[in-house]
């Protein structure tokens, strides 16, 4: 590793210690791993939490998870029917003008609708219809993995 530093009634040696009680010129990563740890967990734990911030309780469905590039734009449908855009809440009628100004792709763009297990289902079909009549074809519903008991 390296050399220490000090004189010994021998002479100098080579190795880690040159004397008893002489100075040990070695590097200690054990409280870097354990910040490395710390950090990984709590990162583990975060990520999860910082998809979407609209509080839903999607329901559950047997359907296999999409595969996807880009983070697609996101309806929200509350328990209450108010409905939001990313994280901001719209109007209904105001949904279609404010998907154009933002879509990068145009009427390609995919739109996935999150709707609450006990929100009214004719809001969520009404977001799902005026996304669908201005043009909007990539549209997708949002539910959780079924768990099996």
């Amino acid at each position: 590793m390296g050399m220490s530093v000090g004189t010994a009634s021998k002479g100098r040696r080579r190795g880690r210690r040159a004397a008893r009680g002489g100075v040990i010129s070695e590097i200690n990563v054990t409280p870097f791993v354990d910040v490395m740890l710390v950090l990984l967990i709590i990162f583990m734990v975060a990520a999860p939490l910082l998809t979407v911030g609209v509080p839903i309780d999607l329901p559950e469905t047997q359907a296999n998870a999409l595969n996807s590039e880009t983070q697609p734009i996101t309806v929200s449908v509350n328990d209450q029917g108010q409905v939001y855009l990313q994280e901001t809440e719209v109007p209904l009628n105001e949904v279609v003008a404010k998907l154009q100004a933002i879509a990068r792709s145009g009427y390609e763009e995919r739109i996935y609708v999150r709707g609450d297990r006990s929100a009214d289902y004719g809001t969520v079909m009404q977001v799902m219809a005026r996304i669908s009549a201005a043009g909007y074809r990539n549209l997708g519903l949002v539910t959780l993995q079924e768990q099996e008991n």
